[in-house]
């Protein structure tokens, strides 16, 4: 695994001011909820680093932020692999950019990925342990399926239920 350096969020302003590029990696619902003004927003499921080069000189700095850092990383992941030598992760994301200051742009308000997967599993939870217990013990199945994605999840840092709800019509 490459060595992803971060800087810090309250740099930020300038790094805007020096007119560097800065993509927010987020869904565009948590963008539109709220984004740091001159940021760029390009999805991590939609990001494509070989078009992203055609585009973008692979010398310059590239500073990329997500909600709190984990997006940002893959995508720095992505392209510093493909040849981007001075790609920077915003640390702490969003989230540190408004604690330090940094001039947001609110819009119409969105839950973050984070918690649709905590309420998505929670659901699945309840309603399969539920179903269980009063209707079939087959249904069980459901919270065991849904644990084992989550300790997936935890080991492998990747998590397909995100990935699958970054999808969904409310998340574009």
């Amino acid at each position: 695994m490459m060595s992803i350096h971060t800087v810090a969020a309250s740099t930020l302003t300038e790094i805007i001011a020096s007119g560097a590029t800065l993509i927010d990696v987020r869904t565009p619902a948590e963008y539109q909820s709220a984004h740091v003004v001159g940021a760029e927003l390009c999805p991590l499921d939609r990001l494509n680093a070989a078009a992203f080069s055609h585009s973008n000189d692979q010398a310059s700095a590239i500073y990329i932020l997500c909600q709190s850092g984990k997006r940002a990383r893959i995508a720095a992941e992505k392209l510093s692999a493909i040849g981007f030598s001075q790609v920077l992760v915003i640390e702490g994301g969003t989230e540190a950019a408004i604690e330090a200051g940094i001039t947001i742009k609110y819009g119409k308000s969105a839950l973050s990925i984070e918690r649709q997967v905590r309420i998505a599993a929670g659901l699945l939870v309840l309603c399969g342990t539920l179903a269980g217990t009063y209707i079939h013990s087959g249904f069980l199945f459901i919270p065991g399926f849904v644990g084992a994605g989550l300790t997936c999840a935890g080991i492998s840092d990747t998590c397909g239920m995100a990935m699958l709800l970054t999808k969904c019509p409310w998340n574009q």
